[in-house]
């Protein structure tokens, strides 16, 4: 497996990352810890480094899971996690908190339950906009000079919060959903991290699974399942957006790939300072998204993807709007 750079930081990491939320939360049911356990430890045998997790994955549960199964190999691992949501008596999400005291908080019980003395990389995973992103960085600052912190790292930002807070402490990585189907941070936010030397972390790579084309009109979700309230999985929407699918399919076929690889290896193709962390429960899958470090698409094929995209309007919002409000501030 190939590694990149993080921007202008010296974090390294596994050019295709594991985002491990979906083996506890956010698409149906926990699935069975031990298989999960294995699945992580079978991604650090084929050369994955770069694990990512959250206080508010379960809550909680997914922290503990990603502690146990990277325990034996911590030192060759990188494990972010992500503070900044409020939890109420039964574990319920009900706000934000980015408090400074909560974050180190946080911290203290990530690492915990990650079962290390040390966080790669912490991230905001929201911003809050009742507390000042100088006293944010502020406070991972301190957590930095104490050395239970790594790298400052933010989630969903809008530029203005970005530059802020990497003039106050400085940010190895930037975390946002961007995928064929989600190009809105190549507006200002990819220019941005450019100009200033920070590395891009894209989560939902795959676009939910919409992009591997194993989804059709017809699929149904759980209502566990958080792609049951998202606009862009209605029924309509996907029969809509199948155009994209086919896209991915035919390169695909050429490349004597899968539309999941290409995908992948388009997202490595933008910059060489990306590394994408698509999620999965399957070796398989596990297997078949590692596999996409190894495609190269030359300067012809991403032009070609480009020309055939920009034809193509995706429908549907990627979030509701409560949701979407949290995003880009």
């Amino acid at each position: 497996m190939q590694k990149r750079k993080l921007g202008k930081s010296n974090l390294e990491v596994s050019a295709i990352g594991l985002g491990c939320m979906g083996m506890s939360f956010g698409y149906g049911p926990p699935k069975d810890k031990n298989e999960m356990i294995a699945l992580i430890r079978a991604a650090v045998d084929r050369g994955v480094t770069f694990f990512d997790t959250a206080e508010v994955y379960g809550p909680f549960i997914n922290e503990e899971l990603v502690g146990e199964a990277l325990a034996p190999v911590r030192e060759k691992v990188v494990i972010a996690t992500k503070f900044g949501f409020k939890f109420g008596p039964k574990g319920e999400q009900i706000g934000l908190d980015s408090r400074p005291e909560h974050i180190k908080q946080v911290a203290e019980a990530s690492m915990k339950r990650l079962r290390t003395d040390v966080i790669d990389l912490f991230y905001q995973h929201r911003v809050d906009p009742n507390v000042p992103i100088e006293d944010v960085a502020g406070a991972v600052k301190d957590l930095v000079h104490e050395g239970k912190v790594k790298h400052f790292g933010l989630s969903e930002a809008g530029v203005q919060t970005i530059r802020r807070a990497h003039a106050a402490q400085p940010v190895t990585a930037l975390q946002s959903e961007y995928s064929l189907w989600w190009r809105k941070p190549e507006e200002e936010v990819l220019p941005t991290l450019e100009e200033l030397g920070i590395g891009f972390v894209p989560f939902s790579p795959l676009g939910r699974g919409f992009l591997t084309g194993k989804m059709n009109d017809n699929t149904s979700f759980d209502s566990s399942d958080l792609r049951s309230t998202l606009p862009r999985f209605t029924p309509e929407a996907r029969k809509a957006n199948q155009a994209l699918v086919d896209l991915l399919g035919e390169i695909a076929t050429r490349k004597k790939a899968t539309s999941a690889q290409i995908a992948l290896a388009w997202l490595l193709g933008q910059k060489p300072w990306i590394a994408p962390i698509p999620g999965t429960t399957k070796l398989k899958r596990l297997e078949e998204n590692i596999g996409a470090a190894e495609i190269e698409l030359t300067a012809n094929d991403l032009r070609e993807i480009e020309n055939a995209a920009s034809k193509i309007k995706v429908q549907g919002a990627r979030y509701p709007e409560k949701l979407e409000q949290m995003t880009g501030r």
